[in-house]
């Protein structure tokens, strides 16, 4: 069997098997956020925690919780970071370097876990399961329950209350999050990944040389770092490690969970709103573009460019033999599709075609299909552009779902489109100006440039993958992207919820014989052109100067 024919087969079994187990999680999904029936468990956080599960917030009362939630989420982080040492199970790590520890912080409560540090080597096992691991769940539930809130303003009418956030919380934490990331942490367990909590051990070499070994609770860990869309490893290796990702078993069980959560949540939003076809829309586009980036990157790495690399017949620099080029594309593609960072392979090693076609992946929003909430609510700001778009084009008030876009809605529209990139082209131009930052690049030229933007790219569509070309364990860095981080995380969710209040605030538009459809092949085409017209426009200029000089030249 050809390399071509395996990428492809593979490719597509995780397609079916992804698309068979969306549809009645997203159902288990909506009956979540649906119900009035509290679980015991849930009646007892909402009674310690002073929580009435029947409040109702106004989106500014949601906000603020979701913004407490998060800064106290961080506070705790931060100071088990800072006082690792006086930790059990701490193996010898004694307290993280302040700007490291913020930056760790910032990163796992903005579900970005972007890690500026060798996990093994700087971390024990408590602050890996009550600090990061928590933040896993949490962070990623946080990105759905804004999902979840801003469906509430298309489908409610006259009232801005999005419902109760901690109820969310709970909710989608312990009925969804728990159940699967167990069920996944025991079939990784079974494929060979680690789950222990043994101090390290050292063994001696064939050479005679000492290496330590180091265990720890890593299944567990890795259930939900890749379930949440989240990225962080337990090793500095991150899934390339064969104690996280030992073989192409387990290696197809993460992208599988990867995917899961946002093609339900695409799901979801149907049976919410009562129509299946939207969801079919905007699962079509998502489907088609990380198709489309699977496909680029498989392409540019088996095309063996260079001479090196023609020579030696393939593109492994940088790849585990155990899962090769389309494994290891496929994983790439998928990861920064998702807002997740888990990489199986060394991104920096991608050839240049490949790694701007990663790196473009990231630039369109994350949305194919994107985080755990955050794809989802990032794509319907593009449905409602895409909806305007047609508007202009017939001369009529654009609507969706019931729901008029008047200036309000769209200026909030256009201002969440817009923070991202320019915290992302700021924040490159930034690192650029100045020589110490540029100091941190491996490479000089257009592949250092790479390594910059990509960076930022990553902090702030908070997906959390690297060049590791760029040595980001400075103090410059590690506050810079920390803050970008904080603005490309936060700003979208604000502004989201916002519009969720004002569309709520209105009545329902009947359809009429001059309503735009969008739950038509066409619209799914309308869309994805506004997508890569909107990203094309954004990034064209830099992606120009950095991965395509490279990869033309």
């Amino acid at each position: 069997m050809s390399v071509g024919v395996a990428a492809l087969l593979q490719a597509a079994l995780l397609a079916v098997v992804v698309g068979v187990a969306a549809r009645p999680l997203g159902n288990a999904i909506a009956a979540t956020f649906t119900s009035d029936r509290d679980w015991r468990v849930e009646r007892v956080i909402y009674r310690l925690g002073g929580i009435d599960p029947r409040a109702d917030q106004r989106w500014t009362a949601y906000l603020l919780s979701l913004a407490a939630f998060s800064l106290a989420s961080f506070l705790l982080l931060f100071a088990g970071l800072e006082l690792q040492g006086s930790l059990p199970l701490s193996l010898g790590h004694g307290a993280m370097p302040t700007a490291q520890a913020f930056n760790t912080a910032v990163s796992f409560v903005t579900n970005t876990n972007w890690q500026s540090y060798g996990g093994e080597s700087t971390l024990g096992h408590t602050i890996q399961m009550a600090g990061l691991a928590v933040q896993n769940f949490v962070s990623a539930a946080v990105g759905v329950v804004v999902a979840i809130a801003l469906i509430r303003g298309f489908v409610r009418h006259h009232t801005d209350r999005l419902g109760n956030f901690w109820v969310d919380l709970v909710r989608v934490t312990i009925r969804i999050f728990l159940p699967i990331a167990a069920v996944a942490a025991l079939v990784l367990v079974l494929g060979g990944t680690v789950q222990n909590l043994v101090a390290p051990h050292e063994i001696t070499t064939l050479s005679g040389a000492k290496q330590s070994i180091v265990g720890g609770p890593v299944a567990s860990q890795e259930a939900i770092k890749e379930l949440g869309t989240n990225g962080g490893g337990f090793f500095n290796a991150n899934s390339a490690h064969p104690y996280e990702n030992p073989n192409p078993f387990t290696n197809f069980v993460q992208l599988f969970l990867i995917l899961l959560i946002p093609f339900a949540l695409v799901s979801a939003f149907g049976k919410l709103v009562g129509d299946r076809g939207q969801a079919r829309t905007v699962g079509l586009v998502m489907a088609t573009i990380l198709g489309l980036v699977v496909l680029g990157t498989t392409i540019s790495e088996l095309g063996h460019h260079g001479a090196a690399i023609h020579a030696a017949g393939s593109a492994m620099e940088g790849k585990e033999t155990r899962f090769g080029i389309p494994a290891s594309t496929l994983y790439a593609s998928v990861t920064t599709g998702t807002s997740t960072g888990a990489v199986n392979a060394a991104h920096d090693s991608l050839s240049p075609l490949a790694g701007g076609a990663v790196l473009l992946n990231m630039a369109l929003g994350e949305i194919a299909p994107g985080g755990t909430g955050s794809g989802l609510y990032g794509i319907l700001i593009l449905v409602m552009v895409s909806v305007f778009v047609a508007g202009l084009m017939v001369g009529r008030t654009p609507e969706y779902l019931s729901k008029k876009l008047g200036p309000r809605e769209l200026k909030l529209v256009s201002l969440s489109i817009l923070v991202t990139p320019a915290v992302v082209l700021i924040g490159t131009a930034i690192a650029m100006a100045f020589e110490g930052p540029r100091s941190s690049m491996a490479n000089p030229g257009a592949h250092g440039l790479s390594e910059i933007l990509y960076a930022f790219t990553s902090a702030a569509n908070n997906n959390g993958s690297a060049f590791g070309g760029l040595s980001a364990n400075t103090t410059f860095y590690n506050l810079v992207l920390g803050v970008a981080m904080l603005l490309g995380r936060f700003l979208p969710i604000a502004l989201v919820l916002g519009l969720a209040a004002s569309l709520g605030r209105q009545g329902s538009t009947p359809a009429t014989a001059g309503t735009l459809p969008t739950n038509t092949k066409l619209f799914a085409g309308l869309l994805l052109g506004v997508v890569f017209l909107v990203a094309g426009l954004t990034y064209l200029p830099a992606l120009a100067l950095g991965p395509l000089a490279e990869g033309v030249r």
